[in-house]
């Protein structure tokens, strides 16, 4: 192992890269903690540190920004209009077929999908700062977690004349637009998937804060079960990430000129997770607008808000009660299977299949081949589904048993995130050593 990180640094051309992606991840990080202008940052570090155990309507999306948000600095937003973005031009793909013909163009095509998730990003970017600032500059942003609201909280912003606001909203557009950059410039010259790295990084500075929330408020007995449990945790999702299903695929041979082509077996891996973490995603996004919702029907005069906002805040605020935590669960399962419907289409893959001259082994080509793949599908998926929502439930189930924040650092979206983009960063510094030296990273 230590041989292998040694030639990784050795190699002059992986050397550079894994150096660049570093030097990108520190710019990152270091945006994350620049104040946005107008921000009067005493105040903000004083209510983060009085929220720090709390949970709520912005946890998600301070999580995706590596603490950022609440920290109303110019990468405030992180890389999530990027991520919503990117699902809604994929979505748009089952419904406008100009997007769908533009993905089957190959190269150039996803270049212009590309494109418009650019252009998506930055619209999404002006509309959740303007969000963000309106709620800073009402004074409900920390009230939001859950937490104790300090005097403090309702003066988090220095002048909120038109201008600066307007300014402020520019600033953190123009953070959004330098992340999904950064992000393409890690694609580009650096080792794996840009976005991914950034959404990982960003992730993976909160595990010593959340590590050392727990150490201090539930003792050294809590935080060692925790890792215990956290590795266990890691270990199992690995092996249900790797995990797939093979079905065999045989090629007939054709003659093509002199040269005889084909005749060579392959296999259609169908992985237990075929939805990644999106179903996460968007489960948990669908549950916070009730509490959005009630949030924005608060009486401004303190009086008694109304009998359903009582019952939203009671049940759907927290995360700890039964009721969020089977409704989520069903959210996720719903919204798996909706994915991999519109991710994995069988009557394309049986179609080209077809036209190359492959074939199931004892299945006819075209529409059997297409409901075979589908019936593989809708089983795998089913534990792949339960396997998701269990996953996302773990940082639930902790708040209730031991008290530590929902911000759990080994489950949920976090974890998926972590050992996905853990595990295929590696497999592309495996594959480039292995181009060099003929001896990869894991042996």
């Amino acid at each position: 192992m230590f041989s292998a990180i040694a030639r990784i640094f050795k190699t002059r051309d992986l050397r550079r890269k894994i150096l660049f992606t570093l030097a990108i991840v520190a710019v990152f990080r270091l945006g994350s903690f620049i104040p946005a202008p107008f921000v009067d940052y005493s105040n903000v570090q004083a209510c983060i540190a009085a929220n720090q155990t709390a949970t709520g309507l912005y946890q998600l999306v301070n999580l995706f920004s590596g603490g950022a948000l609440l920290q109303l600095s110019i990468f405030a937003l992180g890389i999530m209009p990027y991520i919503t973005a990117s699902i809604i031009v994929q979505l748009l793909r089952v419904v406008i077929p100009h997007f769908e013909t533009l993905y089957k163009e190959g190269q150039s095509g996803q270049a212009k999908l590309t494109q418009y998730t650019r252009y998506l990003t930055i619209a999404l970017g002006v509309l959740q700062s303007t969000t963000l600032i309106t709620v800073a500059r009402s004074g409900a942003l920390f009230s939001s977690t859950g937490g104790p609201s300090l005097p403090q909280c309702q003066n988090l912003l220095t002048n909120d004349s038109w201008w600066s606001i307007a300014l402020m909203i520019i600033t953190m557009t123009a953070g959004t637009g330098l992340i999904m950059w950064l992000g393409e410039l890690v694609t580009e010259r650096g080792i794996g998937n840009g976005m991914s790295l950034l959404i990982f990084t960003s992730i993976a500075a909160t595990f010593p804060g959340a590590l050392g929330i727990i150490f201090e408020t539930q003792g050294p007995n809590t935080f060692i079960m925790v890792l215990l449990v956290g590795v266990l945790i890691m270990g199992l999702v690995v092996f249900v990430e790797q995990s797939q299903r093979r079905i065999p695929v045989q090629y007939a041979k054709r003659m093509v000129g002199r040269r005889m082509y084909g005749g060579q077996s392959t296999y259609i891996p169908i992985k237990v997770n075929m939805a990644g973490v999106v179903p996460v995603i968007f489960a948990s996004s669908l549950l916070y607008l009730p509490a959005l919702v009630a949030q924005f029907n608060m009486p401004a005069d303190g009086t008694t808000p109304a009998d359903w906002v009582l019952w939203v805040q009671a049940n759907f605020t927290t995360g700890d009660h039964p009721l969020y935590m089977l409704v989520f669960f069903l959210l996720i399962v719903g919204f798996t299977y909706f994915y991999v419907a519109i991710t994995f289409n069988p009557e394309d893959v049986a179609d080209n299949m077809k036209k190359y001259g492959g074939f199931i082994p004892g299945i006819r080509a075209g529409r059997p081949t297409a409901e075979y793949l589908d019936y593989v599908l809708t089983r795998i998926t089913f534990p792949g589904s339960l396997y998701l929502g269990l996953v996302a439930l773990i940082p639930l189930i902790a708040l209730a048993t031991v008290g530590a924040n929902q911000n759990f650092p080994f489950g949920g979206a976090s974890i998926l995130i972590i050992v996905g983009v853990g595990l295929e960063t590696v497999r592309q510094i495996d594959a480039q050593l292995q181009q060099r030296h003929y001896e990869g990273l894991i042996r």
